[in-house]
């Protein structure tokens, strides 16, 4: 399973668009791994999770066939994750020739009712390519060859927002993204079910800012008692790939002092086109 990271910023992009603080002055200067886009990754070539507005640039910086990707998971709709108006390009007369003719979108039922709303305002051209899954968390889902479970994040109440459980060929992936700490039925999900990541990708928006367990984001700290958790529940061990994701300007420094933060606890520091074999 080979998960790509197409942007790794949160929702004012890494240098922030409006901004000049020193963090963004230097990320413009050094550029390279510290330019980042809003959130987006895509696993092997045809599983897609987040549809920011840089959807179609992610598409042409990595040479990614639109026409591919057969299944899209939403984590929720803030709009660095969901932006539903890209939909319309899928199908005739946009779009011809698709080697995925049906594209399976996996939201919750609050996402649901926006696409809904938005598909109701689309070409009748278009609709009939686009098929709505509502998750239920902890609840399998197949698509071709992967199985999706949904898991409960803690971010955007009263809206449910997800996390994602990813298997294919054996592998098992959690992209835990945008969440606070993990909810206890998380973790005693991941026990119960004798569940053995191979990887695991964590929201560290906070980077060294403390944030609270009951917050929307998590920051170092709270990654270290989450893997702490994970491993005493035997969910991780010295084989699992861990990476850290979705860095705001206002918490993270640039790419190669955060690589020396992360190093001790194991994880790599996804950038823009970062790959990882799973």
């Amino acid at each position: 399973m080979k998960l790509t990271f197409l942007g790794t910023a949160a929702a004012e992009g890494f240098p922030a668009v409006f901004c000049n603080c020193e963090y963004c002055q230097e990320a413009r200067k050094r550029g390279g791994k510290n330019i980042r886009t809003r959130s987006q990754s895509l696993i092997n070539d045809n599983l897609l999770i987040d549809l920011p507005a840089d959807t179609y640039l992610h598409f042409l910086q990595h040479s990614i066939r639109g026409d591919g990707i057969a299944t899209l998971l939403i984590t929720h709709s803030h709009s660095d994750h969901f932006y539903p108006a890209e939909l319309e390009m899928h199908g005739s007369y946009y779009a011809h020739d698709l080697k995925e003719p049906m594209l399976n979108i996996v939201c919750s039922a609050d996402v649901a009712k926006i696409l809904a709303k938005k598909m109701s305002e689309m070409d009748k051209r278009v609709t009939p390519t686009l098929s709505v899954h509502v998750a239920k968390t902890f609840v399998p889902m197949t698509f071709g060859d992967y199985s999706v479970t949904p898991l409960p994040a803690r971010h955007a109440s009263p809206e449910t927002a997800l996390m994602y459980l990813i298997r294919q060929s054996g592998r098992t992936l959690l992209y835990a993204h945008d969440t606070g700490y993990f909810f206890d039925e998380v973790f005693v999900w991941l026990e119960q079910q004798g569940i053995h990541l191979d990887g695991i990708s964590f929201d560290c928006t906070n980077g060294q800012i403390l944030a609270r367990d009951t917050g929307s984001h998590m920051g170092f700290e709270n990654i270290a008692r989450v893997i702490e958790r994970l491993r005493a529940i035997g969910a991780i061990d010295e084989g699992t790939k861990m990476i850290v994701n979705h860095f705001s300007h206002n918490a993270a420094p640039l790419q190669e002092e955060f690589e020396a933060i992360a190093e001790p606890l194991g994880c790599a520091v996804a950038y823009d086109g970062f790959c990882v074999q799973i």
